[in-house]
């Protein structure tokens, strides 16, 4: 059976079980990266290191915003024409994704390093915390290429239905990452600067494997060079499906900038290297979401685009039950042992243990409610609503979290900040409700208008 036939045929669970599992397994494989990266500098540099990436994240959210942007949005745009049997189309519109993919990233490149130094200034970093946050996201910056097509592209794959593949691009970089680590950072004694090459050097490699796939590898789509000038109309429609996960992370980005000027006001370096610890281990908990979400949407968006609802609304009500399993499990983890997840990055600063287990166990009371939040969303994206997709994505991310982060300090001080994320969640989380039960309707109608055909 064709890859792309086997999302209108196969069994739903079977086949979101082919497509999530890999997602998953690298996700969680991406995951651990980053819990390791950061337990290697909490133990090798100290907690101004940890303050220092964390101080950074708000650049590696916007890389990750570009890379959903272009990869997101490419992604379900071939699903869709997959769908509607209209394989050229779908090739053009890959190659078309790789071209902006790889022009943002080095615009990125650019922009980042002239204003390096304002730019972490102005995301919180203070005068003990800025030469780690230089030293780390120069480097980081100068491979931001590697990055943007290795994370963009690697959906391209899983939307022709091989995500088995989409596996082995994120585990290659993240074992790679995990191996360069510790080399760099305690036996060459590089610090920071090692593990942002570390990062770079796996990104690259990650990069060169997704371009040999689709140029010589055996992938149902293949880059052509008559396919790689930019299409203004097709650029239009990617930009348009992609600006819900891109607004969501634009608004991480902004998100996080807003959060760390707050725990330095309410709490120092070390609230901002404690939460930096918490947003790690939250990663390791919500990637398995995304990486059911990612499975999900192709099937979504290829069953939506041959018009069969019934598969649509199947496959969602899975996936969403799966990833409120997973978030369940992180939540009953968190609750039990907040003290030793922590301690794991730095078990000699009492600290940073004692305000990063409250952090973990406040930020995250209502965890068991967000599969379902992003999973639904996702929806949206993968039958190309990004209107709808968008102003759910931004609920969680903007609309209530950021409000919230600049009110709720003001009375509770540092716990204020840390009540900021389950206000945002709850809220969140109905609003999607409300509107995913509107959006069954109407999906329930067109299946009755078919039915009558």
């Amino acid at each position: 059976m064709d890859y792309s036939q086997q999302l209108g045929k196969e069994k739903i669970s079977v086949l979101l079980y082919k497509f999530s599992v890999p997602a998953v397994i690298g996700m969680l494989v991406n995951a651990s990266y980053n819990i390791i990266d950061r337990i290697f500098i909490g133990r090798g540099v100290g907690s101004l290191g940890i303050a220092g990436i964390t101080i950074s994240f708000p650049f590696m959210i916007l890389m990750m915003a570009i890379g959903m942007l272009i990869g997101l949005g490419t992604t379900a745009l071939i699903s869709i024409r997959l769908g509607q049997q209209k394989h050229e189309e779908a090739e053009l519109i890959m190659t078309n994704g790789m071209v902006l993919l790889i022009l943002s990233s080095l615009l990125l490149s650019i922009v980042g390093l002239v204003f390096l130094n304002p730019l972490l200034q102005l995301f919180g970093a203070s005068e003990d915390v800025l030469p780690y946050a230089s030293e780390y996201m120069r480097i980081i910056l100068v491979g931001a290429v590697f990055m943007g097509t290795s994370f963009g592209m690697n959906n391209f794959i899983r939307a022709e239905g091989n995500p088995k593949t989409a596996m082995l691009t994120i585990i290659i970089g993240a074992v790679l990452n995990i191996i360069l680590d510790p080399i760099f950072i305690f036996t060459f004694k590089l610090g920071l600067s090692g593990a942002a090459l570390a990062t770079i050097l796996a990104q690259a490699v990650s990069a060169i494997w997704v371009l040999s796939y689709f140029i010589k590898g055996p992938s149902l789509l293949k880059i052509h060079a008559k396919n790689l000038k930019i299409k203004l109309h097709i650029t239009k429609q990617i930009l348009a499906i992609g600006s819900a996960p891109f607004a969501m992370q634009f608004a991480a980005s902004i998100m996080n900038i807003i959060l760390n000027k707050s725990l330095s006001v309410y709490g120092g370096d070390i609230a901002i290297s404690a939460m930096g610890i918490v947003n790690s281990i939250g990663m390791m908990i919500l990637m398995p979401i995304f990486g059911i979400n990612q499975g999900a949407q192709p099937i979504i968006g290829y069953n939506y685009g041959a018009r069969k609802f019934e598969r649509v609304k199947q496959t969602l009500k899975t996936g969403i039950i799966v990833a409120t399993i997973v978030v369940l499990i992180g939540f009953i983890v968190t609750r039990l042992f907040p003290e030793a997840l922590i301690g794991l990055f730095n078990n000699k600063d009492v600290e940073l243990i004692r305000i990063g287990s409250q952090a973990l166990t406040v930020f995250f009371v209502f965890l068991p409610i967000i599969g379902f939040q992003i999973v639904s969303a996702g929806y949206f994206q993968a039958v190309g609503k990004p209107k709808q997709a968008m102003i759910l994505s931004l609920s969680r991310q903007v609309l209530l979290l950021i409000p919230a982060l600049l009110i709720l300090p003001r009375y509770f001080g540092l716990v204020g900040v840390f009540l900021a994320g389950p206000v945002s969640d709850l809220g969140s989380s109905l609003l999607t409700g409300f509107w995913l039960y509107l959006e069954m309707r109407g999906l329930s109608s067109k299946r009755a208008e078919i039915k009558q055909e």
